[in-house]
């Protein structure tokens, strides 16, 4: 190429995103409690990390309040920290 030249460009294809909802504030869940093991199942996942606020689509009040509850969960082996 000589100096100067332009490379062809390429057309990128637009991505849509829809934006995620907050499951708490959806069904108006006031109180995330740590004995719920049915709901912190969902924000966590297969090998037993937390999922994070932009891939769950949580406010971050009630990720706040999961991240809480899922720890609190875990020390009376509720949850378990790692699975093997």
């Amino acid at each position: 190429m000589a100096y100067g030249a332009r490379k062809p460009q390429r057309k990128r294809k637009k991505i849509f995103f829809r934006k995620k909802v907050c499951r708490c504030c959806e069904n108006k869940i006031l109180v995330i409690d740590y004995k719920d093991v049915k709901l912190l199942r969902n924000f966590v996942t297969e090998r037993g990390k937390i999922i994070p606020r932009r891939i769950s689509g949580s406010c971050a009040r009630h990720q706040r309040t999961v991240n809480r509850a899922i720890q609190r969960a875990r020390n009376i082996a509720l949850l378990p920290f790692v699975e093997t």
